[in-house]
């Protein structure tokens, strides 16, 4: 099992309950490919660096997790398709 940690950016544009529905959407995934969900540092609202899809901020999650060394491309490939999510980074930890 390797370590990785994901960072995800949600739109500012969502209510709480779909924030939080998209964010456990997210981590179902993690669970899903074989991954176990070790800490969410959650760092809430925050000013994009750059306007994405006219958006001008975003809510920031970065999620440590648990896997195997397929788990990151699979997990990325359902993210990439999930409309509330603006962008994502998943990088593997060095040990």
């Amino acid at each position: 099992m390797n370590k990785y940690e994901l960072a995800v950016v949600i739109s500012a544009k969502l209510e709480d309950d779909e924030r939080t529905a998209a964010l456990e959407q997210v981590t179902g995934y993690i669970t899903r490919f074989g991954g176990a969900v070790t800490n969410i540092d959650e760092w809430g609202k925050k000013r994009l660096a750059y306007e994405i899809q006219k958006m001008k901020e975003g809510f920031y999650y970065f999620i440590k997790f648990d896997g195997d060394s397929t788990t990151p491309n699979e997990l990325e490939a359902h993210i990439r398709i999930m409309e509330p999510v603006i962008r994502y980074l998943c990088v593997r930890q060095e040990a």
